[in-house]
């Protein structure tokens, strides 16, 4: 889970910083994954630490369904451009939608990840 939380938070930064750029730097707003990117990939450097691997992974899965919540109504402006109603910031659509994958992509694994811990603790436990 840590090299998926480092992977997620990097794109997440380039996907931020890409937006911004490639906006014209018009809307500060276009940094937005690239904050949730920051708090993801500090989350996956400490969880390479043993000690603090757990709670970090669980605070990056928070981070994460956070943008999961942040960025639905943007994936349904995808879904509304894909059946032909054109948004009024399709940057901002197309990167809502990115994170929106991402994001539920490392719940998903982080979800899985507990289940299997959770499964190798009760096998080693009887």
């Amino acid at each position: 889970m840590t090299n998926q939380t480092i992977g997620y938070g990097l794109a997440l930064l380039l996907l931020g910083v890409g937006g911004y750029l490639a906006s014209g730097r018009a809307s500060l707003t276009a940094l937005i994954p690239a904050a949730f990117g920051v708090v993801a990939l500090a989350c996956g450097l400490v969880a390479r630490n043993e000690a603090h691997r757990k709670h970090a992974i669980h605070v990056v899965l928070i981070v994460a369904l956070l943008a999961v919540l942040g960025t639905a109504r943007g994936t349904v402006g995808m879904v509304k451009w894909l059946l032909g109603t054109a948004p009024e910031r399709p940057m901002a659509i197309v990167a809502q939608t990115i994170t929106f994958v991402l994001s539920v992509g490392l719940v998903v694994l982080g979800i899985r990840s507990f289940r299997a811990a959770r499964r190798a603790r009760e096998a080693a436990a009887g």
